[in-house]
């Protein structure tokens, strides 16, 4: 069985799993902006990571979780009736309250929600269930020359699970893409290359010290298998998560380039700071810590992409 607890810096090697299945949030049909052409994005869960900026903190926890977005709450209180665990309750406003320390999310309240305002994040799928969803879109791949992208959450946390699917799909003559942070043993990374068509590895920041304050671990890992996988020759991509004042100081951007150049790298794709995510947090019961964060101003990205490319680099912004 796949062990569902939280994901942690101490356990950044590969879950064990009994049988090619894996845990997944979401699989995003009709993709343009994770890898050539149009794409399939299968969402993994479970990440070593703890972004401080993250769009989707339903991916950090292998297990499923429960989104209870209140202002769709019509106050039916079935949820009151169904939970085994007790964990709703009126609030003193009136309002449905979610003790998450008892939620189990096993899903009763969600089947009986009538204003669809439970979601249950986390299905267990096998390879070949997955690959039915994406099997549906074939001819858009062929003549887009898209393919199929293992995103998350990370996906080498899965590693059995991720290698079948990529199998299945190679089969098919697909294109497979990788889009991970890199926080993961090489031994699991040299299983699933030769499966793999193209990386898009996550550069979050150069400095170690500073990268463990962002993101709960630090970086010589993922610099690592970055130099590893850019030395195989498989095709890679830099992606870097641009947040205001947390990793776009000029420093760090002319660190990343320079460390490009000594691995003969030039595609770096730049992915701006966005609030899309924010609802998800407190539908998860957690706080979001970057409110204060305003969003870049076009003229803002187009200096940073400027600077890149005076570097020698092909920056494309996403």
């Amino acid at each position: 069985m796949v062990n569902t607890r939280d994901c942690t810096q101490s356990d950044i090697q590969a879950k064990d799993q009994s049988k090619p299945g894996g845990w997944i949030f979401n699989i995003q049909r009709y993709s343009i902006n994770d890898g050539p052409g149009i794409r399939t994005t299968v969402f993994f869960k479970g990440c070593p990571l703890k972004c401080a900026w993250c769009s989707n903190p339903e991916s950090q926890a292998m297990s499923p979780q429960l989104l209870f977005y209140e202002n769709l709450c019509v106050k039916c209180q079935h949820c009151l009736q169904v939970c085994p665990a007790g964990a709703n309750s009126i609030g003193p406003d009136g309002g449905i309250k979610v003790n998450r320390d008892l939620c189990k999310a096993c899903g009763a309240c969600v089947a009986g929600c009538s204003s669809e305002a439970r979601v249950l994040s986390g299905k267990f799928m096998t390879p070949e269930e997955v690959f039915n969803i994406i099997k549906k879109d074939i001819p858009f791949y062929r003549n887009s020359g898209g393919g199929v992208t293992a995103s998350g959450g990370e996906a080498t946390y899965q590693p059995v699970f991720l290698n079948a699917l990529f199998k299945r799909c190679r089969e098919s003559g697909l294109h497979t893409t990788l889009d991970t942070c890199g926080l993961v043993r090489w031994e699991v990374l040299e299983e699933i290359l030769p499966v793999t068509s193209l990386v898009l590895m996550d550069i979050k920041h150069m400095d170690s010290r500073t990268h463990k304050r962002l993101t709960g671990v630090e970086n010589e890992l993922i610099l690592e298998n970055t130099r590893k996988i850019a030395l195989s020759q498989k095709p890679i991509i830099i992606r870097m998560p641009l947040i205001p004042g947390y990793n776009d100081s000029r420093e760090n951007i002319r660190s990343i380039a320079d460390f490009m150049r000594q691995i003969e790298l030039r595609r770096i794709d730049i992915l701006p700071y966005h609030k899309l995510g924010i609802s998800k947090y407190k539908s998860l019961g957690k706080e979001y810590q970057l409110n204060q964060i305003e969003l870049y101003k076009e003229e803002e990205i187009n200096q940073i992409k400027g600077f890149l490319e005076s570097s020698g680099l092909e920056v494309r912004i996403v």
